[in-house]
């Protein structure tokens, strides 16, 4: 989808996998049209930082999407637990908060050898996926941010409005 001005963030640790997600992912939006100009890679350490980035790119005001990119793989520590729901608390809550399309592209797996199978573009990348996911919704909140302003223009000069705001739930 040319035009779309997406933000990646990618965690640096477990490269070996998250450096075959963001290229698959930058790869798929490339395909659909985008250009080396309209995306912004920004890698952080690990996948606890992603949120906060996520975020920040968000409220800038400057992407359609932001896409998160990261490898938790479980070890023999609690430590697999608290990194993964944190991770996906905070990139759920970063969407709510900016109301823009935050692609969960974290991988979450038990063993080393999930992680480079889905990260393995002969099988299934789900950096590209992920990639996928971003045109999806940007293409889903304009529709629904149109259709929004289509619905409340058309209600406010038939007189609707008025009435449904009125009305008890």
């Amino acid at each position: 989808m040319p035009g779309l001005r997406i933000g990646i963030v990618a965690a640096k640790f477990n490269k070996q996998i998250t450096g075959k997600l963001l290229v698959a992912c930058v790869d798929t939006l490339a395909a659909h049209g985008a250009r080396n100009e309209d995306l912004d890679v920004v890698r952080v350490p690990g996948a606890f930082e992603i949120p906060l980035v996520a975020r920040t790119m968000a409220k800038s005001g400057r992407f359609d999407a932001v896409i998160c990119l990261g490898a938790v793989i479980r070890g023999d520590t609690p430590h697999f637990d608290y990194i993964c729901a944190e991770v996906s608390r905070g990139i759920g809550q970063a969407a709510l908060d900016t109301e823009v399309p935050i692609i969960f592209g974290v991988l979450t797996t038990e063993t080393v050898t999930q992680a480079a199978e889905r990260a393995d573009p002969q099988k299934f990348n789900r950096g590209g996926d992920a990639a996928r996911s971003a045109i999806e919704m940007v293409r889903v909140m304009r529709g629904l941010k149109g259709e929004a302003d289509r619905s409340a223009s058309s209600m406010l000069t038939s007189g609707k409005l008025k009435r449904q705001a009125g009305r008890p739930r």
